[in-house]
């Protein structure tokens, strides 16, 4: 195989900030096609990618060893599908579908196919992430007995669009937005769930889909996560604040990767995911606190490992089967805020 062919399905923020910037930096790989029929959109993949803008899906399948879900979230499941029964390996962005069981049905088509299927959960990939992974796996907070992870904002005036204007039927609000990163990283980091307890809400006027949640999971193993998502946040609280039997972690702000994306920056640039010193967490415990360097942010090894699995057939970046655990997550969470009670999973 020379360079893959890579097609890409949707070229709005997804798209745009993230998928196209990556797959071009990515050794190995090359966007052929765009699928977007908004003008401007078209303009830009042919002068800045040298993609040939399509108006359809159907107009990847011939012409692409490789395709990219990156469309509004109620698509993401029936493309995928779409794109492994004509026999194209597929990256899907985050949210996987809009429930479990459809995830699964996809899943279960890319093994009967014998195609690669992974989900982008980026987020796995953030520098304050991978340094929470480094300090657990050294033992350095002893047993993590509780992860507290935030996406939080201040947009008290909504931007509109399907994201807050949709309902479930189209995987819209902050759960299925923010809250599928957090879901999963702590689902990476303490594994399985076994109870899960949702208080949602929508604060703003003319917003149909939640935009202020907060989701408490008890792990299996005894440790508990508790996850805020919200647009309404007129103090932000921390990133991370993961508490052991030993130590702490405490992070303020947001990993630097999509903030340079949307800059302009080229992912493959030296230092592109690298954090400065005054951004840096601390840990210890009581008063005897000490810097953090952040690890590296490292968005483009995603697809790396994308490129890899497709060329030497080994495990994808993200397996299907741990998107659908974080989105059975998510569904009992819906129903837990809908029931106000605490859902057993499993």
């Amino acid at each position: 195989m020379d360079e893959i062919q890579v097609g890409l399905i949707g070229y709005g923020t997804a798209g745009a900030v993230f998928h196209a910037p990556l797959i071009e930096a990515t050794p190995g790989l090359r966007l052929t096609a765009v699928v977007t029929r908004d003008p401007a959109r078209r303009d830009e993949v042919s002068a800045r990618y040298g993609a040939e803008p399509v108006s359809e899906a159907a107009a990847l399948w011939g012409r692409c060893d490789l395709v990219v879900v990156a469309s509004p979230n109620r698509t993401h499941a029936s493309l995928a599908a779409e794109a492994l029964d004509h026999g194209r390996a597929v990256v899907v962005d985050k949210p996987f579908a809009r429930t479990a069981e459809e995830a699964r049905a996809v899943t279960r088509l890319a093994a009967a196919k014998g195609l690669m299927l992974t989900v982008f959960q980026n987020r796995r990939w953030d520098g304050d992430f991978r340094t929470v992974r480094r300090l657990v796996a050294e033992g350095a907070l002893g047993e993590v007995r509780r992860l507290e992870s935030r996406f939080e904002r201040w947009r008290p005036a909504p931007k509109g669009g399907w994201r807050e204007t949709g309902g479930p039927g189209d995987a819209a609000g902050l759960l299925y937005d923010l809250g599928s990163h957090l879901v999963d990283q702590a689902l990476q980091l303490l594994g399985p769930v076994t109870h899960v307890y949702c208080e949602s809400d929508v604060r703003r006027a003319g917003v149909a889909a939640d935009d202020d949640t907060f989701v408490a999971l008890t792990h299996a193993g005894g440790a508990r996560s508790h996850l805020w998502v919200s647009a309404v946040t007129p103090s932000l609280g921390p990133r991370f604040r993961v508490l052991g039997s030993s130590g702490a972690y405490l992070k303020y702000g947001l990993d630097v990767q999509e903030e340079r994306l949307r800059e302009g920056r080229s992912p493959a640039a030296a230092g592109f995911g690298e954090e400065d010193a005054d951004r840096w967490g601390v840990a210890g415990a009581g008063d005897d606190l000490r810097e953090v360097p952040t690890e590296p942010g490292a968005y483009l090894d995603f697809y790396r490992e994308v490129e890899s699995a497709l060329r030497a057939g080994g495990p994808p970046p993200v397996t299907p089967e741990s998107a659908v655990e974080a989105l059975a997550v998510i569904e009992a969470a819906r129903r837990s805020a809908g029931e106000r009670t605490v859902v057993r999973v499993g």
